[in-house]
């Protein structure tokens, strides 16, 4: 039985601004897992969906690298730090980066204990003096030996590397010979808001393993993990394998990538995604009592609500997280939030404010 798209109502979900992993998928990948379970094909990537999502991500990136397929982002950034370090060796990430705060310590899990170092850095983002720090502070036998940088991008607070920030984080890891991890479940969204090609912030500038997310992008599971430098993937598919992210029929991942990339939704979701944000922020900065909180760059807005106003807007059925004990509430958007979504939250924000 081929699978039919189901009605649009049930696709983009009322009321949510909780997360960009609660919306549907999108058209083009559900046509595209529509085709693919048409007929049978040979199973663990056998098989020529896969083939095509690898060719599409290669001509995306310009580069001909080595292509994985995970179920999710955990695995993903777990199982491709893993590959680039001993127990011995250590990760810098900065202090509210996903893989420190929300992986159930499974970076350390799967490397056998490699340990994380927590780094500051303003807007969520790591800076090449607080990486050459780390690095330089202690270089004892007792003490784990820095080997990967991991970045964000987008990162966790909807902001994006500049390409020539990038470029200076790339010259602190070359000169003290760290390898560079790209956190990427956003990326789409930061290609969307800094107009670059995919190769111009990714391998141009030393990264040297991405993973390229498609949940939140506008699949319904699964992301890319795209090694640049081919000697890294090595054996890799035997991480994947013994880590239970081996699918057994990979083509419902990897035909969702071929919709995302062949016509290029990929973009245009994240583009709609970062526009839906861009709107959402600018009608809160109008609201009286609410504090936008930092600077937005992708599809995420940070303010602060009273209290109050914002357990009344709970109780009226709209969801959105705190976030990680800041202070304020997270505002996600994602390929199918609409403007009619974002005027009608904004309205009741509104009708909630006392007058003054």
């Amino acid at each position: 039985m081929l699978l039919t798209a189901p009605p649009v109502s049930t696709v983009v979900p009322s009321y949510q601004f909780a997360s960009d992993n609660t919306s549907g998928i999108c058209p083009d990948a559900w046509a595209a897992i529509s085709q693919a379970n048409a007929n049978s094909v040979a199973s663990y990537g056998d098989d020529p969906w896969t083939t095509r999502a690898c060719e599409l991500i290669r001509e995306l990136f310009e580069c001909p690298a080595e292509v994985f397929f995970i179920f999710n982002g955990t695995a993903a950034n777990s199982l491709a730090l893993a590959s680039m370090c001993q127990s011995y060796h250590a990760i810098l990430c900065h202090e509210m980066a996903h893989v420190e705060t929300d992986e159930c310590g499974a970076p350390e899990f799967f490397s056998n204990g490699t340990k994380l170092l927590l780094l500051p850095g303003e807007r969520g983002k790591l800076t090449p003096e607080g990486i050459a720090h780390a690095v330089e502070r202690r270089r004892d036998i007792h003490y784990p030996k820095p080997r990967v940088a991991s970045i964000t991008q987008a990162t966790e607070l909807s902001t994006v590397y500049s390409i020539a920030e990038l470029t200076a984080i790339k010259e602190v890891c070359h000169r003290h010979a760290l390898r560079l991890h790209m956190d990427g479940a956003r990326f789409a969204n930061a290609v969307a808001a800094l107009g670059v090609a995919p190769k111009q912030i990714t391998w141009q500038v030393g990264v040297d393993v991405l993973c390229f997310g498609g949940t939140k992008n506008g699949m319904g599971i699964g992301e890319a993990v795209v090694f640049f430098r081919k000697e890294l993937a090595d054996e890799f598919a035997y991480r994947c394998k013994q880590a239970g992210q081996l699918a057994s029929k990979m083509r419902y991942l990897t035909a969702a990538w071929v919709g995302l990339l062949e016509n290029g939704a990929w973009l245009a979701n994240a583009q709609r995604a970062n526009c839906a944000a861009a709107r959402l922020e600018a009608g809160l900065r109008t609201i009286p009592g609410i504090e936008v909180l930092g600077s937005r760059d992708a599809n995420a807005v940070f303010a602060k609500l009273p209290a109050a106003l914002a357990a009344a807007m709970r109780e009226r059925g709209w969801r959105f997280y705190d976030f990680i004990g800041s202070g304020g509430c997270r505002f996600m958007c994602s390929w199918a939030t609409t403007e009619h979504e974002t005027e009608a939250f904004l309205a009741d924000l509104r009708k909630q404010v006392p007058s003054p």
